[in-house]
């Protein structure tokens, strides 16, 4: 089940005068030397649809604090927002060259503040660099910090970025600041990430070493455990198997001879236990093609008894495959649909989308069918409905990606589909178009109608109306 997520910010203060309530739950970090604390750690609090929670939040709740009768004892700001289900992490170390010299003695003694920019308009601040002391050109320490902390999975959201000299008694002086987003920043070393700070002593700040993190599941889920949608109960379908039996009885009849190259991605494969996302279910290399969708199933239960499943998940792979096969026949005499199925976890979604891009030029559609209860936001963007996808600047040249979520096509118990109809029609709804506007712009018409096929023996009659 799907379980959004609350990020909350509360003050130590609060643990004097709400000890009963609190005494367990969090405690956040001790800030030195000021009255008006801006504190960096979150806590994280997981929200269950079955269960009864006595807990109520608005996304900004101001309140007095109490507990001494007469006296004023400031306020506490309490700020919550669901988190995405982005679950990248990124590791990142700056340095700064030129800073403005603010101690009198000696040189200043620099350290970074970021800051997440929230739906209202504010900023909230997500992390800390330590200080390096006594020096105008620092390089921090790299750190980690899950992207959803930084921008909550937003890559395009601002992140602002504050440089102090610190200070002893807490009156830290500014430096400089400066705005980025995720997306930048995931460009790594370059021009890009150079920046100049809005303070009049000018420096520039580079960003020196990114790498990017996946670590949704390191170990997929093993099929044995009846929480996996890989699960093998023998009793009844699992999820991927009943979305590729339903939606490939819909499409297999557009296929004349049944024959269905099936791939797997996100495995280790014996003997050696090398990652591979694009590996043949019948684990015949040479010919990886299954006879109808009752022997794509037959392969898919006998890979799950070989193949550990494994992550990151990386879509590409497979629809470059297809894309070879297609780029080769570009004449109008065949049209290759390649049908996902996924739980929605994506590890390369850069390099698909540079492959749906190319494949937008080739006589070629691409089906996704999102099964189990995650957010399907990443599998909505590669559909581009609403926005053309694109790549390095570049738009795909018509829309080749139709989406389905399974779930919205399945009952209560998740055990049956409710209308086939409605699911062939979705699944297929595009297909036709994308069809027709790949065979318009190569100028490709159909074939003449063959003759009426005539029994021997008789003589066929035209009739004129």
């Amino acid at each position: 089940m799907y379980a959004p997520y609350l990020i909350f910010e509360t003050i130590q203060l609060l643990m004097h005068y709400m000890h009963e309530v609190w005494l367990g739950l969090c405690q956040t970090e001790v800030i030195d030397n000021t009255l008006n604390p801006d504190f960096v750690r979150k806590y994280i609090l997981d929200y269950f649809f079955e269960e009864k929670q006595n807990l109520r939040f608005d996304f900004r709740l101001e309140k007095p604090l109490g507990g001494i009768p007469g006296k004023k004892c400031g306020t506490i700001i309490l700020s919550a927002e669901e988190l995405s289900n982005c679950r990248d992490s990124a590791t990142m170390q700056f340095c700064a060259n030129k800073l403005d010299k603010k101690d009198f003695f000696g040189k200043s003694d620099p350290f970074m503040v970021f800051y997440r920019s929230n739906e209202d308009g504010t900023f909230t601040i997500c992390h800390k660099t330590e200080v390096v002391k006594n020096t105008l050109n620092p390089v921090w320490q790299p750190f980690t910090i899950p992207v959803r902390a930084l921008c909550n999975g937003d890559y395009d959201r601002t992140i602002k970025v504050e440089v102090y000299d610190w200070d002893r008694d807490g009156s830290h002086d500014f430096i400089g600041d400066f705005t980025t987003s995720y997306r930048e920043l995931a460009r790594g070393q370059s021009q890009f990430n150079v920046y100049e700070v809005s303070n009049p002593s000018v420096f520039v700040l580079q960003h020196c070493v990114w790498r990017l993190l996946r670590y949704g599941i390191p170990v997929r889920s093993n099929p044995s455990q009846s929480t996996s949608l890989h699960y093998m109960n023998p009793y009844q379908l699992n999820a991927y198997a009943m979305a590729l039996k339903a939606v490939g009885e819909i499409i297999q009849d557009y296929d004349s001879d049944k024959m269905f190259p099936a791939l797997g991605f996100g495995a280790k494969l014996p003997p050696d236990g090398r990652v591979s996302h694009e590996f043949p279910l019948n684990g015949n290399m040479e010919n990886p093609y299954c006879n109808g969708i009752e022997g794509i199933l037959e392969a898919y239960h006998q890979s799950l008894k070989t193949v550990q499943l494994y992550g990151p998940t990386n879509f590409a792979p497979v629809v470059n495959h297809v894309a070879r096969y297609a780029a080769a026949v570009q004449d109008g005499s065949q049209y290759f649909v390649l049908l996902i199925i996924t739980d929605g976890v994506i590890s390369d979604m850069a390099q698909t989308k540079e492959a749906i891009v190319n494949g937008a030029k080739l006589p070629m559609s691409i089906i996704i069918v999102g099964v189990g209860q995650a957010e399907f936001d990443a599998m909505v963007e590669l559909d581009g409905d609403d926005i053309r996808i694109s790549s390095r600047g570049k738009l795909a040249e018509r829309d080749i990606v139709q989406f389905v979520p399974f779930r919205d096509y399945m009952d209560r118990t998740g055990n049956h589909v409710l209308s086939m109809a409605r699911l062939a029609k979705d699944v297929l709804a595009e297909i036709p178009d994308q069809f027709i506007s790949y065979m318009k712009s190569r100028g490709i018409k159909p074939n003449p109608a063959p003759p009426p096929y005539t029994p021997p023996g008789h003589t066929h009659h035209h009739t004129q109306i």
